[in-house]
């Protein structure tokens, strides 16, 4: 009978925690990000974004110019495409160079080209003002004349239930654990969609790597 009491109040006990977990919570957090061989995402390595189909977004992750602005800083994804898009690296702040970089822990996420007209290719929030959404860019202030951008950290974490290694980025406000939200595709016209803050459904991507050689003539080369 003592068993079965301390069993029901364990489980009682179980069920107020995981519902009153904070939104930002997952289970999945403090795991590798894994691409799409099945090894751990690290800092070196080069990722195309690869759409997972699950999302309602098909098209490669790249670099555009939005309203007045003279410089493609605004991170779009184009509509149905088999491009492969910028690639991406990532890091974990801090430790650039050697720190693990696992689900639900803040990472700095970069294009490994950028314009010239930028200074850096992190990707950061700007509030666009004409359509008051939060959207990612690259760059700094001398970029978004008039418009704020927001502090805070990026995180990767998994998305689509039970299917592995298919990713979603989140963007947490100031640090917070609690005041986050899921980045997905907006779209208003423009050469593809934008990836803005609270969308209605979060982009789903897998990561996979790209990896470098030279050919024949010595020009540098990359395939994924």
């Amino acid at each position: 009978m003592k068993f079965i009491y301390s069993l029901i109040i364990s489980f009682l006990l179980f069920a107020f925690i995981t519902t009153n977990l904070p939104l930002a919570f997952s289970y999945d957090d403090g795991r590798y990000i894994m691409d799409s061989d099945m090894w751990p995402v690290h800092p070196d390595g080069h990722y195309a974004l690869i759409p997972s189909f699950m999302g309602i977004n098909i098209g490669r992750v790249y670099l555009g110019k939005t309203g007045d602005s003279t410089c493609p800083v605004t991170v779009l994804e184009q509509d149905f495409t088999s491009e492969r898009g910028i690639p991406l690296k990532f890091s974990v702040p801090g430790d650039p160079y050697y720190g693990e970089i696992f689900t639900g822990k803040p990472v700095d996420i970069e294009f490994v080209r950028k314009p010239d007209c930028v200074e850096s290719s992190k990707w950061l929030i700007f509030v666009d003002n004409v359509i008051q959404k939060s959207c990612v860019g690259i760059g700094g202030p001398e970029n978004y004349p008039g418009m704020q951008i927001l502090n805070g950290t990026f995180l990767i974490r998994r998305n689509g239930g039970g299917v592995r290694y298919i990713y979603k980025f989140v963007f947490c406000v100031n640090g917070s654990t609690t005041n986050c939200s899921d980045i997905g595709y907006y779209k208003i016209g423009e050469m593809g969609g934008r990836l803005i803050l609270n969308a209605k459904q979060a982009s789903s991507f897998l990561f996979v790597e790209n990896y470098s050689y030279k050919d024949k003539d010595g020009i540098i080369k990359s395939v994924a």
